[in-house]
Parts: structure tokens; C-alpha cells; sequence
């Protein structure tokens, strides 16, 4: 037990080397990132016996994923928002945005949790934390709040992001039926979707007083994105559960914030926006949002759900197997229907629908690339580390310890092996790779139901996504923060450990009593 114990403690050396970097010595993500990535190498060759090509293959293959398809579609979401910044849409849409309302608190439930929502259902990959905490910034709300309720939306969705790939992905290794694993998950995560709403509001409004005069819309929001979902997992299973949850709970807040236009809004809630020059005509509405709308459609019509579409699209790839070691996996590069290409070529079309000039937009996307730089090197950095750390034993190691340590009480922790792998590699896919078997593996030896038990692994998902340095750093970048890493994972931490804490006892709980 104590040499499973000490492995245990070493494979898990480059997570701690990243939060002591972080959060202790607040560091810039990109430096820590690099540090982790160096324990990471040191660790596997000298414990792991990784040879010097695994290693550099490793990260090598890392590198490349981190490429292609993540940072090709955060560039693509912030460059799309800083366009729209650069056309004065953006002024049109805050214009649009504050005639709804002008309470913070409902802006946020609006763009955050249901328009962020959809594009975690529909693009995943960060979208869901770059494109709100913009839009949130740009109306004035303090952009480490933007951020922090960005985190806080984004990690009940991740499980059925990017049209359920987490999910189907979960379901093909461990041959569990997808209908019944997305429903499970569903109905694990349901008190969780209906509390982030309710957590969204009190922080943007400084605490539960917050909450007053708002909580029927905020309730509202929670049950019409959770009541759908649950159905949609029910009978369609991963792909639309998102997708369906988010426009229902966008349709349903939409309405509760019309009928609460005429209620006052407290001075310390009211966001100081300045008036447009006159009302605006269905036109430039139109093209101040044409690009967000572009990426809806297309990103619509180029999914799974339009398979005429989407087949040919995604048979442009290029598969490729990178790393020199054992059972190496296979990279493949989509080139066009990846979210990342899509959302740029929606946003160069939206520019030209809003008369931006080439130059211009070559301008904006330069200024781009310069501004996601740091993040572009956190990326590179954190995904090497998870590449090294899977490919060395390290992820098996962690994995290890908790089956043959705990027995019976493996359900406890079990949510806390997918947050852990999301933390890691910023990917609630990656996370089902690297556990779902294990936690399947781990339900037949002690005999609890498998379906309850893998479920929990997505569940855990959420608390990791809200975590994540990949995901924090997608919102420091786009928020032009840089150096702020440390201390947004410092105040998401509370959220993030607090619904882990629950979701391990509600695992337990749910594993003793046979669900």
C-alpha cells in the first residue's frame, strides 16, 4: 500500500507543481504550465522509465492537439467578438441587449447561462467562456465576474458539449447504452443545473441579497434548461440534450424578463449603459448580430443532426499517429468541419455583411493571435503535461490508488477521477477516455450498478471544467487579462470543490441504494 501511495503522490507531482504555481506563487498560466510540463518530463523518465523519443513524441502530440482543433476556435471566437467590437455592432447589440433589460442580474442569465449554454452544446472547445465573458465585459460588468459566472455556467453542459461527443465518446468504450448513460447523467446533474443560475446571480450581484425580485426568472431559467434536457437524454440521448435545454431556457427567460420590464431595477443592479442614438430598425439589428446568428446556422447544419451535410465535411481530415511508444492514439485534423474554422469563416462573413474592409479584419485578427499569445503557450504547455501524464502510467497510477485503496468506498471518489482528468487535459472527452473503463471496471468489482457508476465520471466533469487552467486561461485572454489565472482559479476554487463534495456523497448515496 505505501509504494501505491508514493506512486500516487509522484503521478500527481506536475498537478500540484501547477496549482502551487498558480494559486501560491501566482504565476503567469504559461510559465506554470511549462514548470508542470518540466516535472512532468523529469517524473516519467526517472519513475516511469519513459524513453527521451516517448517523451518528446508526447509532447510533441500534445502540442499538436492543443493546436488543432483548441486554439484554432478560441482565436476564431475572440477575433469573431473583437470584429464586432471594431464594426461598433457591438455598441448595436449592447443597445439591444440593455432594452430587454437593464439589470445585470438578467443580462447575465441571459448571455451567460443560456446563450453560453447553447454554445457549449453546439461548439464546445472554450466558445462557451470566450464569446459571454466578452459580451459580459463589454456592458460594463467587472470582467473577473464575467469570467467567474462564465466558470461557474460552463461546467453543467461540458458532458453533452459539442453535440454529446463527451458522452458518445463514454458510452463506445464502455458499451453502455447512450440513451441510458445520457439520461443518468442528466438526472446526476439536475439539482446542479438548477443551482448555477442561482449561484450566477449572487455572485454578479454581490451575495444572496442579490437574489431579491430575481428569483422566480432565475428559477425559471434553471427548470426550462433541466426539465428539457432530462427529456431530450431521455429519447433522443447525448447529441441535442444542450442544445434543446438551451433554446427552451432561452425562450422561457426571454419572456420572464419582458414581463418584468416594467418592475424597477435597484440602482446597484443597473447596468450604466449609454443610450443609443435611436431606436434600432430589424436591419441593423440583423447585421449587428449577423456573425452570432452565421455561427448558429452553420454550426446547425454542418452537425451530426444533418448528416447529408456534415459526412462529406468531415471526411477532409487528416489521421495521423504522433507519439513513438506503445498503443499511440490517432490524431485526426478535421480542416473544415471543425467549430474552430467554421466560427471564423462565419465571423470574416459577418465583417463583410457589416462593411469591415480586408485590411481591417487581417488587422483585428492579428491583434488577435497577439493577444491570445500567453494563452496559445498555456495550452501548449497543459495539454503536453496531460499527454505525458496518460502515456507514462501517471493517469493509471492516480486511477490505482483510489480502486485498491478504497473498495466499497470507491463510489465516493469516483466523480473526482473525471474532475481530475478534466482539470488536467481541459476536455470532459479526454476525461471519459482516461476513466470511463476504469470506472466501469471499478462498479463490476464491487458491484454497483455500472450505469450510475460511469455516469458519476461526467458528473465530476463539471466540477473539473469549472477548474481548469486551459478554460480560465480562454476567459483571461479574451477579457485581456493576463496574469489573472491564479486568482480567478483562487475564487472559482469554492464553487468547483463545493458541488465535488456533493456530487461525491450524491454518488455514494445513489451507489448504496442501487440506482
Amino acid at each position: 500500500m505505501a509504494q501505491l501511495f508514493l506512486m500516487f503522490i509522484l503521478a500527481l507531482s506536475p498537478i500540484i507543481c501547477l496549482i502551487i504555481a498558480l494559486i501560491a506563487l501566482k504565476q503567469q498560466a504559461w510559465i506554470a504550465s511549462f514548470e508542470a510540463l518540466a516535472v512532468a518530463v523529469v517524473v516519467s523518465m526517472l519513475v516511469w522509465h519513459m524513453k527521451p523519443i516517448e517523451v518528446a513524441t508526447a509532447t510533441l502530440e500534445g502540442c499538436l492537439f492543443a493546436l488543432w482543433p483548441i486554439v484554432v476556435v478560441i482565436i476564431a471566437a475572440v477575433f469573431t467578438y473583437n470584429l464586432t467590437v471594431c464594426t461598433h455592432a457591438m455598441d448595436k447589440i449592447k443597445q439591444m441587449l440593455t432594452s430587454v433589460s437593464s439589470d445585470r442580474r438578467v443580462l447575465t442569465l441571459l448571455i451567460v447561462w443560456c446563450f453560453g449554454n447553447f454554445m457549449e452544446g453546439m461548439a464546445g472547445f472554450g466558445t462557451a467562456v470566450a464569446i459571454p465573458a466578452s459580451m459580459m465585459m463589454a456592458l460594463g460588468i467587472d470582467p473577473i465576474v464575467a469570467i467567474l459566472a462564465c466558470l461557474i455556467a460552463n461546467g453543467t453542459p461540458t458532458m453533452f458539449g459539442s453535440i454529446g461527443i463527451p458522452t458518445t465518446t463514454l458510452a463506445s468504450i464502455t458499451g453502455i447504452v447512450e440513451t441510458d448513460l445520457a439520461f443518468t447523467q442528466a438526472l446526476q446533474v439536475f439539482p446542479f443545473v438548477i443551482a448555477c443560475p442561482f449561484l450566477m446571480v449572487m455572485l454578479v450581484g454581490g451575495g444572496p441579497k442579490a437574489l431579491k425580485g430575481v428569483v422566480p426568472i432565475t428559477l425559471v431559467a434553471g427548470l426550462s434548461f433541466a426539465i428539457p434536457e432530462l427529456i431530450a437524454a431521455r429519447f433522443i440521448g447525448a447529441a441535442l440534450p444542450d442544445v434543446v435545454g438551451a433554446v427552451c431556457s432561452l425562450g422561457c427567460t426571454f419572456l420572464m424578463a419582458l414581463r418584468m420590464k416594467g418592475t424597477p431595477v435597484p440602482e446597484e443592479e443597473r447596468l450604466k449603459v449609454a443610450a443609443g442614438r435611436g431606436p434600432l430598425t430589424v436591419h441593423d439589428a440583423l447585421v449587428a448580430w449577423s456573425p452570432f446568428i452565421l455561427i448558429f446556422v452553420v454550426l446547425l447544419l454542418t452537425s451530426s443532426l444533418v448528416p447529408f451535410i456534415s459526412q462529406p465535411l468531415s471526411a477532409i481530415k487528416t489521421q495521423v499517429q504522433v507519439y513513438a511508444g506503445e498503443n499511440p492514439a490517432t490524431l485526426t485534423f478535421t480542416w473544415i468541419n471543425t467549430p474552430g474554422v467554421l466560427i471564423l469563416l462565419c465571423g470574416i462573413a459577418g465583417g463583410f455583411i457589416q462593411g469591415c474592409p480586408v485590411s481591417q479584419m487581417l488587422s483585428v485578427l492579428g491583434a488577435t493571435v497577439k493577444q491570445m499569445s500567453k494563452t496559445i503557450l498555456t495550452m501548449l504547455g497543459v495539454l503536453s503535461v496531460a499527454k505525458i501524464m496518460g502515456y507514462s502510467g501517471m493517469i493509471a497510477s492516480i486511477a490505482a490508488f483510489f480502486v485498491g485503496s478504497l473498495g466499497g468506498l470507491y463510489p465516493l471518489v469516483a466523480p473526482a477521477l473525471g474532475a481530475l482528468g478534466t482539470f488536467v487535459t481541459g476536455s470532459g472527452t479526454s476525461s471519459e477516455v482516461l476513466f470511463g473503463n476504469v470506472q466501469l471496471q471499478a462498479a463490476q468489482s464491487i458491484g454497483v450498478n455500472e450505469t450510475w457508476l460511469v455516469a458519476s465520471n461526467s458528473l465530476g466533469v463539471s466540477a473539473g471544467k469549472m477548474l481548469s487552467p486551459q478554460n480560465v486561461a480562454i476567459g483571461c485572454a479574451a477579457c485581456d487579462l493576463s496574469g489573472k489565472d491564479g486568482e480567478i482559479i483562487g475564487k472559482i476554487a469554492p464553487y468547483a470543490f463545493g458541488f465535488l463534495v456533493i456530487m461525491m456523497a450524491m454518488t455514494y448515496a445513489g451507489a448504496m441504494m442501487g440506482l
